[in-house]
């Protein structure tokens, strides 16, 4: 219930600012920002949803022994064994590679190979920010940074290869 409320947010902000602007750009302008902004509703789903409803507890004082911490030690679960890492590293490259084949496509200039790293660099950063503020229940790490922002520049390297 509480991701519905998000994902109605998010549906509303589509229809009430950004369709209108895009469709009046053309239909291939449409085509490609709804599916950047379809792709980066899914990406909040998966990291950092529910968010609204998360707002009151943001400003709570919270449990000394629930509270996670930003780990800034990277690949500290490699060299650990600590989890399933290999499954995290994978997931977490995997899914920034869409945003890094996109974004080119929508900015059509300046969207260079530093750019878009950058720009991914900045969402990861701050995705794991906003993480640790919204849920007592995830934790923010550097690995994550480092492995979503990789992801980023793998998939400019799909977007030249296939420019």
């Amino acid at each position: 219930m509480n991701d519905l409320i998000d994902v109605i947010a998010l549906i509303l902000i589509y229809f009430l600012v950004f369709f209108r602007r895009w469709k009046a750009k053309g239909k291939d302008i449409l085509l490609i920002n709804t599916v950047m902004y379809v792709y980066l509703c899914f990406v909040m789903y998966f990291t950092l949803m529910p968010v609204i409803t998360s707002i009151p507890g943001m400003f709570k004082p919270k449990d000394p022994d629930l509270v996670l911490y930003f780990n800034m030690v990277p690949f500290v679960d490699v060299q650990l064994g600590r989890g399933d890492y290999f499954n995290q590293i994978f997931l977490n490259v995997l899914m920034m590679v869409p945003f890094g084949f996109i974004l080119p496509i929508v900015r059509k200039r300046g969207a260079s190979f530093f750019r878009t790293v950058l720009y991914t660099f900045l969402i990861s950063l701050g995705i794991e920010i906003t993480q640790l503020f919204i849920s007592i229940y995830r934790s923010s790490d550097i690995t994550d940074i480092i492995t979503n922002t990789t992801g980023g520049a793998i998939g400019y390297l799909f977007y030249l290869n296939n420019s």
